[in-house]
């Protein structure tokens, strides 16, 4: 009797100090673009919520969820939609095998992942982390599940889409980065298949694994990472590179909303890199001349001239392009999307890729706990968002 109101009394009090998180959180977002006050106050509360974590995480299991749809596919797993059995929700959860990670030496890039997810519960157009929490010889992400379709998959279906809703993306997205570069983390892997529309028709970055944390303006980087046709040419190069490359990465994703493909594409390797380094970039007439210029900047090979790698985000807000967007009202999502996917509800899966859905879902969370794995490798993986505190039983 005394643990239970003891472990209740616990509970009453996180929630107390998560009342006084909230505000915090608040002050933040209304902050974020002031680097110097962002910083440690984001740090700061990032411990708080760890201590948290670790604390209460381990009320989540695996089999705390019904699953229904594979929905993705990678590396190290699949991603399934499933449902929480207690509170109904759906969510999009990430499997991954610690064996395969640890026999490919990637458990840097799997912390990483998990580190700027936690970040991202702050900005509208990145996918939100609920919880992360691991079994023996497995990883679990569970996040949000974003149901309007990968825009990899709209663009194989429309082929290319009309100039003001490539801008709107385009806008969304040069947001979510400009974030992401407020906090010091580089993407580094802009590419349609990494950019999901929700229900609403907003856009959501996902897939973190090779963000690269801690570059300061300024800052280089040196690993040789990404997707072939997105890499910007420095990197190609195998130069040191900066934040800018993920400028350069949006010019290629908007390139190839308005003509179809990416901007240097060929199905040789070898010659789309010679394309990348030499080429002349094509601009064709199908875009408006502040289209254009806008793909000119951003795919501008001298680093020094591209667009955004001086003052980062704010120079691509002044280009003309972007000259009827209100960028609060954008960032707050009162701006309607151009186009809205035909949903049917939260567990929709009509714009899933039927290739993943119509494959076998695992029969019981059961295959997932085995004994003997890597825990050791994954220390501080768990993580529970402040909110799903709130939202327990105070007692179970």
């Amino acid at each position: 009797m005394c643990q239970k109101l003891c472990y209740s009394r616990f509970l009453m009090y996180s929630r107390l100090c998560q009342m006084a998180v909230n505000v915090s959180l608040s002050l933040i977002w209304m902050c974020v673009q002031m680097k110097s006050l962002v910083k440690p106050l984001l740090r700061g509360w990032m411990q708080y919520y760890n201590v948290f974590s670790v604390l209460l995480v381990n009320r989540v299991k695996p089999s705390d969820f019904d699953y229904l749809k594979v929905i993705g596919r990678g590396s190290f797993g699949k991603v399934l939609l499933a449902r929480h059995r207690k509170q109904g929700g759906y969510y999009a959860v990430k499997v991954l095998q610690k064996q395969m990670i640890v026999k490919r030496k990637e458990q840097k890039h799997v912390m990483v992942e998990r580190s700027v997810l936690q970040k991202a519960l702050l900005h509208p157009f990145l996918v939100g982390l609920h919880f992360s929490f691991q079994t023996p010889n497995t990883l679990f992400f569970v996040l949000d599940y974003v149901n309007g379709g990968e825009l990899f998959y709209h663009l194989q279906r429309e082929g290319s889409f009309p100039e003001h809703r490539s801008v709107f993306y385009a806008a969304e997205m040069a947001m979510a980065l400009g974030y992401l570069h407020s906090l010091e983390i580089v993407y580094r892997d802009l590419k349609p298949e990494n950019i999901l529309l929700d229900s609403e028709g907003h856009v959501k970055l996902t897939d973190f694994g090779l963000c690269k944390e801690g570059v300061a303006v300024g800052g280089i980087m040196h690993t040789f990472c990404g997707t072939p046709e997105y890499l910007a040419p420095e990197v190609l190069q195998g130069h040191p590179y900066s934040r800018a490359v993920d400028w350069w990465g949006l010019g290629a994703v908007l390139f190839e909303m308005l003509y179809g493909l990416p901007p240097f594409y060929s199905r040789s390797k070898a010659k789309m890199f010679e394309n990348i380094l030499y080429a002349p970039l094509k601009l064709h007439n199908k875009a408006s001349l502040a289209a254009r210029s806008l793909l000119g900047g951003l795919l501008e090979r001298d680093v020094s001239k591209r667009l955004g790698s001086s003052r980062d985000l704010v120079e691509l807000q002044e280009h003309p392009l972007f000259c009827t967007i209100n960028w609060d009202d954008l960032l707050a999502r009162k701006v309607i999307p151009p186009f809205i996917p035909e949903v049917t509800g939260p567990c929709d899966i009509s714009y899933i890729d039927s290739a993943f859905t119509q494959q076998p879902v695992p029969v019981s969370a059961n295959e997932w706990c085995q004994p003997g794995g890597a825990s050791e490798a994954f220390p501080g993986f768990s993580f529970m968002n402040p909110e799903e505190y709130m939202s327990a039983p105070l007692v179970s």
